[in-house]
């Protein structure tokens, strides 16, 4: 070989040699940058922008996250995120107090005697919840604190706290529960809509009573409705094979850089334990309720004012107008509330919904998913299709009412109208009681004055539950405002007087 070509050899080699390398470097950008993309976080898109929102909400520190771990033979390592995400989900517990009353049976027959308050009977419930703030803010579900009187978390490291229930919502089945303190462990918000079927997740919770109990599965379904006979407000659960059981209610459910997706709900079951499905209220809705129940203390619902077919309903009438239905790629407005929204923006009947704000709308699931996101106010850019056209319209969402206002949640113990002072242990036993809580003013348009409760009233306890100062008051009317039936039963007597017990009902306020 002579010297001209082994210079081309070389030449070629090192040529070879040089675009092998910038491939390998090209393709492991591009790889990273894809990597990122399935995971991306509190990223800079306009879905991401909301969580991001609600967690400044809550003031996280977005860099308290973590990169995706993998083993040395590529699967997924949990270990880091599991580590991270039972720091900050708690065991909940709750304590309820029945409130049946004895009825005197001579009442009946001779018209006299007492309605006596049974014996009171304490119910304990169990359940999870996840820190989501430093200073102690708790997502958990409606349901594990429903009716509750007292509410108790206990975190990983054993310590305990009351917590107070700041608020709740049945339609979404979640609550804000707060504790005293300023440094505590806590979950930051991931993007839920960044969630892909297939993709790895972790349940943490505390099934059967057992703490810190970490399972992991995969996303089966996203936007999944009709979940618990479609009793609930919101109808967009991830859906997820991860075993999840009674006492997981509330908990957290994670990706596998530890960021708070969703909180854990419900499970399909015949038996009441997991039979291979269960349910996660998005991050990107139960961050939304959170935020809204801190700051507004009620949660802010944007509607379009319009209404759609039910498939399923259609389907037992007419099956082959349910499958034509079932086919369309959107949502049909088949009509509008009194006071619409869409209307007024010019959306017209038989117009098909495909995209709020450039996101594709497919089914009604996924347009409530995204109206869920917003409050009374927001615009919005609706996309539909009319005769085979896209056409875009700007909404100004409304809440239920017809306006754009923010609606703010009341102070319910207020709505007593009544002031209180504590009673010295020496009057206490002066008077012969081992609890009470003396009425030191009444307001004229209070409850209490409706009732016929005036200055110098003493309170023994308000629902079977002993009272001995004005928190404990206001601790029992807060949960007795997220019952259904929201009724006070008031034991108490005027000095040299008869016990009485009067009932107020709190929806009269």
């Amino acid at each position: 070989m002579n010297t001209g070509n082994s210079k081309n050899v070389f030449v070629i080699v090192l040529v070879a040699i040089i675009s092998s390398v910038v491939t390998l470097l090209g393709y492991n950008v591009i790889s990273k940058n894809n990597g990122n993309s399935a995971f991306s976080g509190l990223s800079g898109d306009r879905v991401s922008e909301e969580v991001s929102a609600y967690a400044d909400s809550f003031e996280q520190d977005k860099n308290i996250v973590l990169t995706n771990l993998t083993t040395s033979d590529g699967y997924p390592d949990f270990t880091e995120a599991a580590a991270k995400s039972v720091d900050g989900v708690v065991h909940v517990k709750t304590k309820t107090i029945s409130q049946q009353q004895y009825i005197n049976p001579f009442d009946f027959f001779f018209g006299f005697g007492d309605r006596m308050p049974s014996q009171p009977r304490e119910q304990v419930g169990f359940g999870s919840g996840v820190i989501i703030s430093k200073d102690g803010y708790i997502i958990t579900n409606n349901h594990v604190v429903e009716n509750a009187n007292e509410v108790s978390v206990t975190l990983n490291d054993n310590r305990e706290f009351n917590a107070k229930v700041v608020g709740t919502d049945r339609m979404s089945d979640i609550a804000l529960l707060k504790i005293d303190g300023d440094d505590f462990p806590y979950l930051t918000f991931g993007n839920s809509d960044a969630l892909r079927v297939g993709e790895w997740v972790l349940a943490v919770g505390n099934p059967f009573n057992l703490t810190s109990t970490v399972t992991a599965g995969i996303v089966s379904a996203k936007n999944r409705g009709n979940v618990m006979g479609g009793g609930l407000g919101i109808q967009s659960f991830i859906q997820i094979d991860a075993a999840v059981n009674p006492g997981n209610s509330g908990g957290a459910l994670v990706n596998t850089r530890g960021e708070l997706v969703g909180i854990n709900t419900a499970i399909y079951s015949q038996t009441g334990n997991f039979a291979g499905y269960a349910f996660a209220v998005p991050i990107s809705i139960a961050g939304k309720i959170a935020a809204d129940l801190k700051e507004y203390g009620t949660v802010q619902r944007a509607l379009l004012g319009i209404s759609a077919p039910n498939i399923e309903n259609i389907r037992r009438q007419d099956p082959e107008k349910a499958r034509e239905l079932s086919q369309i790629r959107g949502v049909l407005v088949e009509g509008f509330s009194e006071r619409s929204a869409a209307k007024a923006a010019g959306i017209q009947k038989g117009d098909i919904i495909t995209a709020i704000n450039n996101v594709p709308i497919r089914s009604f699931s996924e347009l409530q998913s995204q109206l869920n996101r917003y409050r009374p106010g927001d615009k919005v850019s609706v996309t539909v299709k009319r005769n085979d056209n896209d056409r875009s319209f700007n909404v100004e969402l409304t809440n239920d009412e017809g306006s754009t206002e923010i609606t703010r949640g009341t102070d319910v113990t207020s709505s007593l109208g009544a002031t209180f002072k504590q009673i010295p242990d020496e009057r206490k036993r002066a008077l012969g009681i081992s609890s009470g809580i003396e009425v030191e003013s009444v307001e004229s348009n209070g409850l209490f004055r409706k009732e016929g409760i005036n200055k110098g009233f003493i309170i023994m306890r308000i629902n079977n539950t002993p009272v001995n100062s004005e928190s404990d008051v206001n601790n029992i009317v807060a949960a007795t405002s997220n019952r259904q039936d929201k009724v006070l039963l008031v034991a108490g007597f005027y000095p040299n007087g008869r016990t009485q017990y009067i009932a107020i009902d709190l929806t009269n306020r």
